[in-house]
């Protein structure tokens, strides 16, 4: 994982493991083409090295894992040549044995040409699902309005970019909006529920005039979404934050989500908010959430983290303290805190099982 300058932080490719379709290790190309080699020069040194010859079976299934149908049947030739020339020692295969690795050749390039179909497949699948995914949660700008953004997001899910957590930055009428939020479950079947908190926040960031009236727009998205649906338990925790234009204030609305750590010099405390219920659940007789106003001064920075990162838990099942840990690294850069965070919590040992989120918003007025 990488933290990215002002952006969400994605998965790398690279890093999904070469068995998903990313190439192979270098040890995994070079291992049949050297077996071949090393095989080859033994036996053509020593008759006492011909025993080895059974090993040169092994080299087109080995090329299967790294090579297109054409190289896998260069190899396989290559086997049956050096099979037959007179100097490897190794001319005299039953003929059992002689048809046996032709067998195992011709199978393996045709293995080799359905492999390299179906990762053609995958890799335009693959393309197809991030462009989707990237659409849901573009990269955050370095700075939206007079704030400094910084993103880290990694998906609980393997293999996609995009889970149950959400986060967004926009100007808005009022000064510069934020929202983080956490949708019930992870993965891909939160992503339809995200697209639909994330359109709500963007819309109603543009033209309400307060916090309670966006968190109401989109407690409202969800309990559209989940109508008519039996058993639907459709909900979503969420922080909202509002800045103010002068840098000097931020509000706070939270609904069921953890408060934002206020990252004051080498200081890092909790945000006492006024906590309301969680988006979607609709509960009778609960007071809507209502925003706190918290002041800033020069140099203040505000970190939001989603449950991944305040439950993930070590093996004595103690949850990561995120406020005493990042009172340790508050002195790193705001674009580096997210990073600095996640690798502490894996230096740490930390357990994480749920989508993990984190925004670093830095208010920098403009010099008048």
């Amino acid at each position: 994982m990488r933290a990215v300058r002002g952006g969400s932080s994605h998965r790398d490719l690279e890093n999904r493991g070469w068995l998903r379709g990313a190439p192979p290790p270098w040890w995994v190309r070079v291992l049949p083409v050297l077996l071949l080699v090393t095989v080859t020069g033994a036996t053509v040194i020593t008759p006492d090295a011909r025993d080895a010859g059974f090993l040169l079976g092994a080299i087109p299934p080995l090329a299967v894992l790294s090579y297109g149908p054409v190289a896998t049947a260069v190899l396989g030739v290559g086997v049956v040549v050096v099979l037959n020339v007179p100097a490897t020692h190794l001319n005299r295969p039953g003929n059992t044995d002689l048809l046996t690795i032709v067998f195992v050749a011709v199978l393996s390039v045709f293995v080799s040409y359905v492999r390299s179909r179906r990762d053609a497949q995958l890799d335009t699948e693959r393309a197809i699902g991030e462009a989707v995914q990237r659409a849901v949660m573009p990269p955050l700008p370095e700075r939206v309005g007079s704030v400094e953004c910084a993103g880290f997001y990694r998906a609980a899910q393997d293999g996609t970019l995009v889970g149950g957590d959400f986060f967004d930055v926009r100007e808005g009428p009022c000064g510069v909006r934020a929202v983080m939020g956490d949708v019930q479950g992870h993965g891909l079947a939160a992503v339809a529920t995200v697209v639909a908190l994330l359109g709500a926040f963007r819309e109603a960031a543009l033209d309400q005039p307060d916090l309670e009236s966006v968190a109401a727009r989109m407690d409202r998205r969800l309990a559209v979404d989940s109508a008519g649906v039996r058993h639907a338990e459709l909900f979503a925790t969420g922080v909202l934050l509002e800045f103010s234009c002068d840098g000097r204030a931020v509000r706070v609305v939270a609904c069921g989500h953890p408060p934002p750590v206020l990252l004051h010099g080498p200081d890092a405390l909790e945000v006492t908010v006024s906590p309301g219920p969680p988006l979607g659940l609709g509960l009778v007789g609960v007071d809507p959430p209502k925003a706190v106003t918290v002041p800033l001064e020069r140099g203040d920075r505000l970190f939001l983290a989603s449950d991944g990162v305040w439950e993930a838990r070590n093996t004595d099942d103690v949850f990561y303290p995120l406020p005493a840990r990042l009172t340790t690294l508050s002195g790193a850069a705001s674009a580096e805190l997210p990073g600095s965070v996640w690798a502490d919590v894996v230096r740490l040992g930390y357990e994480v099982r749920d989508d993990v989120s984190m925004l670093v918003l830095a208010p920098r007025p403009p010099a008048r």
